[in-house]
């Protein structure tokens, strides 16, 4: 089994964009963990160790912006993207 370039968490509440960048990103090598909201974002970013996050903005539970705030209290190293609709 090949290993994998880095492990990213995703976070992205539209299921079909999310399944596109998903398998895109895997297909490149990527390890994706997916999340449909912020809140799940921040509970699996609590239990595993990612490379990236990848967020989006808006989200429902914790927008992109309160699960970066969440993620800079316990590191400040952690590459953050945010994606937008807008």
């Amino acid at each position: 089994m090949a290993k994998h370039k880095a492990t990213i968490l995703f976070a992205e509440d539209d299921s079909s964009l999310a399944y596109i960048i998903k398998d895109a990103l895997e297909e490149e090598g990527f390890k994706v963990v997916h999340c449909a909201d912020g809140q799940a974002a921040i509970n699996i970013f609590d239990k595993n160790k990612f490379d990236i996050c990848l967020l989006d903005i808006m989200m429902p539970h914790k927008d992109g912006y309160m699960v970066a705030k969440k993620i800079r209290q316990q590191t400040d190293r952690m590459p953050i993207i945010f994606l937008s609709t807008k």
